[in-house]
């Protein structure tokens, strides 16, 4: 009798637990690190739109070496944000960073270093993001221009400055900038 009640008592905890995760998947604003999203419309109408989740900093280091123990070691490939990989969707064929773009639907991961960040585009979609095994289906890689923030960004952000027919893709946290020019 008592291996049955320990038995079910299991089974319970386990279903308890799975409805949960169940219920914190369906409802992407109770994360920790909760969607946001950012759009660029061109004078034509024709958009460039990216879905990602903004982690916080909380008092962490974010950017730096391995052995600083940052968040986002330099020279690694990062999801560019948490949970699933971020999307970045044209409806338009784009120049990112000089490099040619067709229309379409790809995530976004990156490459921060102090001086410099690479931005990858890749064709697949609907990954969570981490472990990165997608060299075979990158589009692109472009070089980021870094700056520092004029104030500390305590929730990563993407975001598109526009500029007449250009937009330039933001991305900041900490105390640092990342972006590159996107042309039509």
């Amino acid at each position: 009798m008592k291996k049955f009640a320990l038995i079910a008592a299991s089974l319970f905890a386990v279903a308890t637990l799975a409805s949960a995760q169940m219920n914190m998947a369906q409802d992407k604003s109770k994360r920790p690190s909760p969607p946001a999203s950012a759009e660029c419309k061109f004078s034509d109408g024709k958009t460039i739109k990216t879905d990602y989740s903004s982690p916080r900093a909380k008092g962490r280091k974010i950017f730096g070496a391995a052995s600083e123990k940052a968040l986002v070691p330099y020279g690694e490939i990062w999801r560019t944000g948490a949970n699933e990989a971020s999307t970045f969707v044209s409806d338009t064929n784009l120049k990112v960073g000089g490099k040619s773009l067709p229309a379409g639907s790809y995530t976004i991961f990156t490459i921060p270093k102090a001086d410099k960040w690479t931005l990858i585009i890749n064709k697949k979609t609907a990954e969570w993001g981490i472990p990165y095994k997608y060299e075979a289906d990158e589009l692109a890689r472009v070089d980021m221009q870094v700056s520092k923030t004029p104030a500390p960004v305590e929730n990563f952000t993407i975001a598109f400055d526009q500029a007449g027919s250009k937009c330039t893709l933001r991305m900041e946290w900490e105390n640092t900038r990342a972006s590159v020019e996107i042309t039509k």
